[in-house]
């Protein structure tokens, strides 16, 4: 007799849940205790390296995925969500509490004005982020920042400065899904992890599906500042944008950037600096 096949989508879904699975191998248990605490900002980082699996597969299950671990997360008591992105001795800070992992940030209400809106990806203790807001008092920013000992250095750091925000959350989740169309003036990623081994190269932050969702959240004319030490991250990076047609490299103008952590201890190493600077532009038609 001949066996009746499951529907194409449930087919899909399978085939993608099993590379996942098996993809995950030894991070599996750390999945489980991620979701076991309700660690939002480790569910979203683990959502974002599996959007890196290749299987035409993967699509369809991880949304699937994201839509059922964002539901649970949401349907939490209001004080647990609390929890799970800001701890109490937060209250009252610049941090930011996300009422909503779906719907895209409603920045006038976050910042209570309307002004130009600069994002630093990855903004480590604020540093760099918290001189730059004082410099420029009449632009909003935003600093986005995944692990808790670095927001919380952060947020000290901004509590006492009006233009800033910080959002606890992995830098590509919010790139892609919380921040609105067309709403930053400029981006900034400052000395990314490089992954230097090549069986690494997956997790890097910059692809060029990235680019893609980095285009989308600029403005016209928007930039996307870049700084790394590593040469070989840099050639590739420039290589993604020269054949990205939403942006045009452009000369980097970091004269007036304070300088980072990261950097000063590149300059004391005698490392050298590589920046590349992208403007958004329209597509050729």
């Amino acid at each position: 007799m001949h066996q009746k096949q499951p529907p194409a989508t449930i087919a899909a879904l399978v085939a993608g849940g099993g590379e996942l699975w098996a993809r995950l191998g030894p991070a599996r248990s750390a999945t489980r205790a991620a979701l076991k605490s309700r660690a939002t900002a480790g569910i979203l980082f683990i959502l974002a390296d599996l959007r890196q699996c290749r299987s035409p597969f993967v699509p369809l299950f991880l949304d699937l995925l994201r839509r059922s671990l964002l539901s649970f997360l949401l349907s939490m008591p209001a004080r647990e969500v609390q929890s799970a992105h800001r701890p109490e001795s937060f209250r009252g800070s610049p941090l930011i509490e996300v009422d909503s992992l779906i719907d895209r940030l409603d920045l006038e209400k976050i910042f209570a004005r309307r002004a130009a809106l600069h994002v630093d990806l990855g903004c480590g203790n604020g540093s760099f982020l918290c001189a730059l807001a004082q410099r420029i008092p009449e632009k909003n920013f935003l600093g986005i920042e995944r692990l808790l000992g670095r927001i919380r250095s952060a947020t000290r750091k901004a509590a006492k400065i009006g233009n800033v925000r910080l959002l606890r959350m992995e830098s590509s989740y919010v790139v892609r899904y919380l921040l609105p169309t067309r709403s930053v003036e400029t981006f900034y990623l400052l000395f990314p992890d490089p992954w230097p081994k090549r069986r690494h190269w997956r997790r890097r932050l910059v692809t060029e599906d990235f680019l893609s969702a980095i285009s989308q959240a600029l403005v016209e004319n928007g930039t996307f500042r870049i700084a790394t030490d590593q040469r070989e991250y840099f050639e590739k990076m420039k290589e993604m944008a020269r054949a990205n047609s939403n942006f045009a490299i452009i000369d980097p103008s970091v004269a007036d950037l304070p300088l980072t952590k990261f950097e000063r201890t590149f300059r004391a190493q005698g490392a050298s600096i590589h920046w590349l600077e992208l403007r958004k532009v329209s597509p050729v038609r």
